[in-house]
């Protein structure tokens, strides 16, 4: 890492720390961003570094959601230990579904992982713990460690700032270690990996598993923010959303897909009081941003400055 991309990241981060001491956004937005920025940087390191597009990350991110959320409410659960068990349940059928996908490839793969997200859809639909169409509402934020109150905003945020970082550590860690460059080497040339000697299928569900419990940290995450779990995170809507996240602020960067769930929830925000138009309005700036910056917002910009210097 460079200085110059070490002096952004601290200004980031100095930013992000200061968020609580504004008054021009909203605290619930802004840990709505962490959360969603985290779901894409987890979905990032199967699409934009394992060359593995899946359209079922909702049942990951959902999943969690649910299970953190039936458990901080109705079991009396900790956050934190509602929060591991939501990662653990995520990580589980992670696996499952990715021993299952990644005998396929390319639109295979693809639609597999969305058959299985429908499945755990409907499940979420029939099940009498999950609410049906009403959801788990009402869930308690509770006492972090038995110390610090979550009902607070500002501490709330500070706890999700700080899962957060973990998970963008985390994923930042695996793209740069030895792993991170097999990883790279499958989405460039799998026959290639093979022929070296790697056990790609092997190294496919590794990523797989670490995506889909990162995507439901992040679910989880979201559950306690907003004190609610809904159909909504395990509908395949929300897959596409962490698609166009993804692409819209750079597949296969660091920084893209923090940029592309800002981007995008923020539209969401903002044209909300322009009622159904806004669907069409987020369409036409999506459709803008492809033609203009096809490797996304973040990808041109690096593109940029490499061929400058």
């Amino acid at each position: 890492m460079n200085q110059k991309t070490k002096l952004l990241y601290s200004i980031l981060l100095l930013i992000a720390l200061l968020m609580p001491f504004q008054d021009f956004i909203y605290l619930v937005f802004a840990m709505k961003v962490l959360c969603f920025a985290l779901f894409a940087c987890a979905f990032n390191l199967l699409l934009g570094f394992t060359g593995l597009l899946s359209f079922g990350h909702a049942a990951f991110f959902g999943t969690a959601a649910y299970i953190t959320a039936y458990l901080c409410k109705e079991a009396g659960f900790s956050p934190e230990l509602g929060i591991i068990l939501g990662v653990l349940g995520s990580g589980v059928l992670g696996f499952i579904i990715g021993s299952l996908a990644i005998r396929r490839q390319g639109i295979y793969f693809a639609m597999v992982t969305l058959a299985l997200s429908q499945m755990i859809y409907f499940l979420a639909v029939q099940m009498p713990f999950t609410g049906g169409e009403d959801g788990i509402q009402g869930v308690p934020r509770g006492t972090l460690f038995g110390l610090v109150d979550l009902k607070n905003d500002v501490a709330m945020y500070y706890f999700v700032l700080a899962v957060f970082l973990f998970g963008f550590a985390l994923i930042m860690r695996a793209v740069n270690s030895p792993f991170g460059q097999v990883l790279k080497a499958i989405r460039e040339n799998e026959p290639r990996a093979i022929s070296l000697g790697y056990d790609v299928d092997r190294f496919k569900l590794m990523s797989f598993v670490i995506s889909a419990a990162l995507s439901g940290l992040a679910g989880s995450m979201k559950s306690l923010v907003f004190q609610l779990a809904t159909l909504t995170d395990v509908h395949w809507h929300m897959s596409g959303e962490v698609v166009l996240m993804t692409l819209l602020g750079g597949m296969g960067t660091i920084l893209g897909p923090v940029v592309g769930a800002g981007i995008v929830v923020g539209l969401q925000n903002y044209l909300a009081n322009i009622g159904s138009w806004s669907t069409i309005a987020t369409g036409f700036i999506f459709v803008i941003c492809v033609l203009a910056f096809r490797r996304g917002v973040v990808g041109e910009i690096v593109a940029y400055y490499k061929n400058k210097n």
